[in-house]
């Protein structure tokens, strides 16, 4: 029998059944497995009370809770349900960097980094629901063994019919019907151990994340999103962008080419002109998709970039955080870099308040520290030089002022939630040039974009 002629069937591969998990796709048995959870933790703490009580500790409830054995409980279940609750913790753990807990951070990294997959019967069983009973008979072979494994979905290398190579990116079942009841079970888990005080009002946060994720869920959006990308960097080298397989793609299953690329984080043994000319493009598109595109994928995550060493190509994946970008937070940004770049601080500040970044508050409050970071970021951005994102030596400076402000309850508010998206964004990148140690000359790129770019008008929302 010749290759064309064959047939996928998963019954004949060895199954890596150690990292193999059923998700939980009924909406009961997902709410059984955070009922598990809370009962739990709640048995954990008290047993941990006692123990304190008895040895004359103090009790309060983070601590409580934050035991080794609920710690264990937290990650295991969380990581089982994936879906919004895996996200969630993810998201968390990106945006906070090193203003959480150690604790709560342990818990975050391990969902960052968690890599279990369906077990062959139930991917079968969600194919079979999207591609109908016969879908093996579209390909020449399909490997079971995903290459990939995150929150939402998984993602599978294979060979159609006629030769043409795909990732299959394959939604985990009930993920998306149980978005909104995974945010509010995993606020509900923050809110128990202290990490959501009563004095932010979340509901807004939590409004947003459902539909964020809500949007990631749909994955004929975000084939959609990856095909608009690829139009915008047709003409730009240096940049690969995944083909959409519109005939294969589905609400629950997005057919793109596959493309070749190693770890975006290997770009950091390269050497160092390879490297921070690399990194420098990534950078600057960032600032287009702020200040030219309108259109901005705000997860900064590293799985989402790849690298050909061969010829210095960035493959762009992962399109379902693609979000408009507000005219108002675009032209915010172009302000205070203005302002910035010409080391005008009370234009900077003003911006940074009109635009939402900053409540006023903060600033009639805490006058000298404000003016402090504002300085400190002036001073940075201002250099005509390679910007060294490995030397971090002002962020602690930063932190240093930003938790003295965060004591002042006062100040306690959510900046507008789609400057954080963006934000989001630009503080990921940051963090992946920390992690590549690259050096690039950001005032040149912000110059150069901002002189290639107008403000935008309200009429583009």
């Amino acid at each position: 029998m010749s290759d064309d002629d064959q047939i996928p069937d998963f019954s004949d591969r060895p199954e890596d059944r150690a990292r193999q998990r059923a998700v939980p796709a009924g909406r009961v048995a997902r709410i059984g497995t955070f009922g598990r959870l809370v009962g739990g933790v709640a048995g954990g703490m008290v047993a941990e009370g006692a123990r304190r009580l008895a040895s004359g500790e103090g009790i309060n409830a983070r601590d409580l809770i934050l035991t080794p054995g609920n710690v264990q409980r937290l990650t295991d279940r969380l990581s089982h349900l994936r879906g919004a609750a895996m996200k969630m913790g993810q998201m968390i753990s990106l945006d906070a960097g090193d203003f959480l807990p150690p604790e709560l951070s342990k818990i975050l990294a391990t969902l960052r980094d968690q890599a279990n997959f369906m077990p062959t019967r139930q991917l079968d069983q969600v194919l079979k629901s999207e591609w109908g009973p016969d879908w093996r008979k579209q390909f020449r072979w399909f490997n079971p063994r995903p290459i990939a494994a995150a929150s939402i979905g998984q993602v599978h290398k294979a060979l159609t019919r006629d030769g043409e190579e795909l990732a299959i990116k394959v939604q985990y079942p009930g993920v998306a019907k149980s978005i909104d009841s995974d945010v509010d079970n995993v606020m509900t888990l923050l809110k128990l151990a202290g990490f959501a005080p009563p004095e932010l009002e979340m509901d807004k946060l939590m409004a947003a994340a459902k539909q964020q994720l809500h949007e990631e869920a749909d994955y004929q959006r975000e084939g959609a999103q990856m095909e608009l990308y690829r139009a915008q960097l047709a003409d730009v080298p240096g940049f690969v962008v995944p083909r959409l397989h519109q005939g294969l793609t589905r609400g629950a299953i997005l057919a793109m080419s596959f493309e070749e690329g190693v770890s975006i984080e290997e770009l950091g043994n390269e050497l160092p002109e390879r490297r921070d000319a690399v990194f420098a493009r990534l950078i600057r598109l960032v600032a287009r998709e702020l200040f030219d595109f309108g259109v901005m994928q705000t997860d900064p995550n590293f799985a989402n970039f790849r690298y050909r060493r061969e010829t210095g190509e960035i493959v762009l994946l992962d399109f379902g955080a693609c979000r408009a970008v507000d005219p108002l937070v675009a032209n915010g940004y172009r302000r205070m870099l203005e302002a910035g770049l010409v080391g005008n601080a009370e234009e900077v500040l003003k911006a940074t308040v009109e635009a939402g970044f900053m409540m006023p508050i903060v600033a009639e409050k805490h006058p000298e520290r404000v003016n402090r970071m504002i300085d400190i970021v002036i001073g940075e951005m201002r250099e005509d030089a390679p910007f060294d994102f490995g030397d971090r030596a002002f962020i602690p400076l930063l932190r240093e002022e930003g938790w003295a402000i965060a004591q002042d309850k006062d100040t306690w508010a959510f900046p507008p939630i789609e400057t954080l998206f963006v934000q989001r964004k630009v503080s990921g990148t940051a963090l992946l040039g920390a992690r590549l140690k690259a050096k690039v000359n950001i005032r040149r790129i912000v110059e150069e974009v901002l002189a290639g770019t107008a403000p935008h008008s309200a009429a583009a929302a």
